[in-house]
């Protein structure tokens, strides 16, 4: 076997020509996934002499990216094991978690994410390895005939938007086997990458609610079933990032202002514009008074401000 010298954060190595970045950071279990030469790439890439690596911690903001986008993936395998007629959006990661685009048959309910939970803690028990596939433009359009959205893409490789680059980017078309235990694949799906190293290294996940979204965020294309999930590196985390949502919701100011009737939102009158009750009106008069009596005390010209309104309105 042939050797190749390579740089491991920062330190020289010689390793067997075979070896791959998951091998190199077999004891470092919160590395996911690695840069090779300032690139983002999985740990089951293939190296030459010379290569720069460096591992990218599952804490990291990119591994963060990475673990999110993975479980989107597990997402979608789990809704097409369940609802075998469901057509494929795109999956990326986003602030604190992360969505796919669905078309389904029906829309999904609260019981439908139940159920993709289950199947989505299946497949990540089983251990099911992401391997990274280059494909054509022919031979993805072969394979995917059946996924109109994937399809869509395929054609807009150099054009892909921040959301589409997850699926297609650059002049480069790839696909991601996820590899059941007998090393075939069990599910594919369009994809740009990267990804973890297998379904295992997702320690903690939540699927949040579902929504109705426009395919590609135009209103001229078709509705399709948005699922938001949320993942994390561990189950504390995801426990306190919960938390943290239930307290937000608490603290809502359309929430307090109906339960402490201070205000509503009548539908006669318009989305988004507040009705002041008798309680909500004395709190905002108190808020106005405190706010002129800062302004004047920091020598603001209220008279001048008012008289500018008033000389807007008459516009």
């Amino acid at each position: 076997m042939s050797t190749i010298s390579i740089s491991v954060d920062g330190a020289a190595r010689t390793i067997e020509s075979d070896q791959k970045p998951t091998h190199l950071f077999a004891d470092a279990k919160e590395i996911v996934v690695c840069k090779v030469n300032g690139v983002l790439k999985d740990l089951w890439t293939d190296l030459s002499e010379g290569d720069v690596v460096e591992g990218v911690s599952i804490s990291s903001p990119e591994g963060l990216a990475v673990l999110r986008h993975s479980t989107a993936h597990v997402m979608a395998q789990a809704v097409q094991q369940i609802f075998a007629q469901t057509r494929l959006g795109i999956g990326p990661p986003i602030t604190d978690g992360f969505y796919y685009d669905f078309d389904p048959e029906n829309p999904f309910n609260p019981d439908d994410l139940e159920k993709i939970e289950s199947a989505m803690r299946k497949i990540i028990k089983d251990g099911q390895r992401f391997k990274r596939r280059v494909t054509t433009e022919a031979d993805a359009l072969k394979e995917l005939a059946h996924e109109p959205y994937k399809c869509e893409l395929i054609g807009i490789k150099g054009g892909a938007t921040d959301e589409t680059s997850v699926e297609v980017g650059g002049t480069e078309l790839t696909m991601y086997d996820n590899l059941g235990r007998d090393g075939q694949p069990v599910w594919s799906d369009l994809c740009r990458g990267p990804h973890l190293p297998s379904t295992k290294h997702i320690p903690a996940f939540k699927l949040m609610r579902s929504a109705a979204a426009y395919w590609r965020g135009s209103e001229k294309n078709p509705m399709l079933q948005r699922i938001y999930g949320t993942a994390w590196p561990s189950q504390d985390e995801l426990n306190s990032y919960l938390e943290l949502l239930a307290e937000a919701e608490k603290r809502d100011h359309r929430r307090l202002g109906q339960e402490l009737d201070l205000f509503s939102f009548p539908e006669e009158i318009g989305s988004g514009l507040a009705v002041f009750h008798p309680k909500g009106g004395i709190v905002r008069r108190a808020m106005e008074d405190y706010s002129r009596k800062r302004h004047e005390e920091e020598n603001y010209e209220l008279e001048g401000m008012a008289e500018l309104n008033h000389r807007g309105d008459d516009q």
